[in-house]
């Protein structure tokens, strides 16, 4: 990716003034609503130890696994928040995550909740919904497009 292009999170700002110090363990985001853009972009990137190390230890996944996942994330909509500013230590994002997969493109909307830990924003969980579903790309035992490494049907199927 070129730093000096616009962040996939959708922020309006360039990627090396956005997310990528977040990523490069440079920062560490202020408020729920930037960890949530950076986790975007690292879905984008399929960065699953920037995921593991911003999700909570009590929800976390064992690994995420994007070996085969041909999942194209596109754009990131943050649709509402609540809290999750740098004085609070819980926060709740909703969005909108538009991806591509097997030709077809669809969106995800979720519901996240947050908590900040000694300082740090971690996602602690979320309730996904699908606005939209692509056409014949997921079975219910395939791997979940959100990569948490579970089948879908134990996870955002549900």
């Amino acid at each position: 990716m070129i730093l000096e292009a616009n962040c996939p999170c959708g922020s309006g700002l360039q990627f090396q003034h956005c997310c990528s110090p977040f990523l490069a363990s440079e920062k560490i985001p202020a408020t729920a609503k930037a960890l949530m853009r950076s986790r975007f972009v690292a879905f984008c990137l399929q960065n699953a130890d920037y995921l593991l190390s911003t999700w909570d230890i009590s929800t976390r996944p064992e690994k995420i696994d994007f070996s085969n996942d041909n999942t194209q994330w596109i754009r990131l909509e943050i649709t509402n928040t609540q809290k999750g500013l740098a004085t609070d230590n819980e926060g709740i994002v909703g969005f909108k995550a538009y991806y591509a997969m097997d030709g077809q493109e669809a969106v995800m909307e979720e519901t996240s909740r947050f908590r900040k830990i000694a300082g740090r924003w971690f996602y602690q969980d979320g309730v996904v919904k699908f606005a939209e579903k692509p056409q014949s790309t997921h079975s219910k035992n395939s791997l979940c497009p959100c990569g948490s490494g579970k089948k879908f049907k134990r996870c955002c199927m549900k």
